[in-house]
């Protein structure tokens, strides 16, 4: 696990931005791992100003997202269809046919998920996934509790999540209770993973996933385990870090070719 602390978010999500394109120019159908909410935004923005400028090409770009609520259909504003086509799809050249978000309208739940891993597999994996982090730990939709071997299923959000996404909904209550959401063994067979989170409601959850012990309790936890993860923060995610100042010191003594 790599620790990358920046001054700010923009700074954090432009190094993230890098990566994913030098993946694109030495894989040009790679296949990417894509998350919803706040913090992967100005990710996105950075890949359209990219592509926009003619250094992201996403023609043969593949991508499955992480997660997507039950009962909501692709045009409600606050499914992650719409999510990833206002804020990153619709603005590249991306192929729609090379597009895959979970089904939150699915008539057999199961049977979905288990086609969405072969789907997976079927693609050749995922290149980079990308992640975010809840306040109690989460990734993707996986709860405090959810197995670290657990493929593509549902689960039922806690209160928390509900009660951190009522912003996007207007209240808790219009919050559905139920997603699709890869598994964390999912997540774990991505080559790559990159793990974003900034604000200091983030810090707690980054310091026992960065510093604690594995745990199914704070599942991003298990990123410890993985070959390839980057964890890229601001510094008010980073403050209750215990060896942050060391993490900084490895990042900046980096001979080049390993720069971002």
């Amino acid at each position: 696990m790599e620790i990358i602390i920046q001054p700010d978010p923009a700074s954090a999500s432009a190094l993230a931005a890098r990566v994913i394109v030098r993946l694109l120019r030495a894989k040009p159908d790679a296949v990417l791992g894509l998350a919803t909410g706040s913090t992967p935004l100005l990710l996105y923005r950075e890949l359209i100003r990219l592509h926009a400028a003619g250094e992201a090409d996403f023609s043969r770009v593949r991508t499955f997202n992480l997660d997507e609520y039950i009962g909501l259909a692709p045009e409600h504003p606050q499914s992650y269809h719409s999510f990833m086509w206002q804020n990153l799809f619709g603005h590249i050249n991306i192929d729609p046919r090379n597009v895959r978000i979970p089904d939150g309208q699915a008539a057999d739940v199961p049977a979905f998920c288990a086609q969405y891993e072969e789907q997976i597999r079927a693609a050749g994996g995922i290149d980079i996934q990308v992640l975010g982090i809840g306040t109690d730990g989460h990734v993707g939709f996986n709860e405090p509790s959810s197995s670290l071997a657990s493929r593509t299923r549902i689960k039922t959000l806690t209160v928390q999540t509900r009660r951190d996404n009522a912003r996007y909904f207007g209240s808790e209550d219009q919050v559905p209770q139920h997603v699709i959401t890869m598994g964390v063994g999912t997540v774990m067979d991505a080559r790559q993973c990159l793990l974003l989170a900034f604000g200091s409601a983030k810090a707690p959850a980054i310091a026992a996933a960065v510093e604690g012990p594995i745990t199914a309790m704070n599942p991003a936890s298990i990123l410890q385990m993985h070959p390839t993860a980057k964890v890229l923060l601001d510094e008010p995610a980073a403050a209750s870090l215990k060896r942050a100042d060391y993490y900084r010191w490895v990042y900046a003594s980096k001979p080049d070719w390993q720069r971002l």
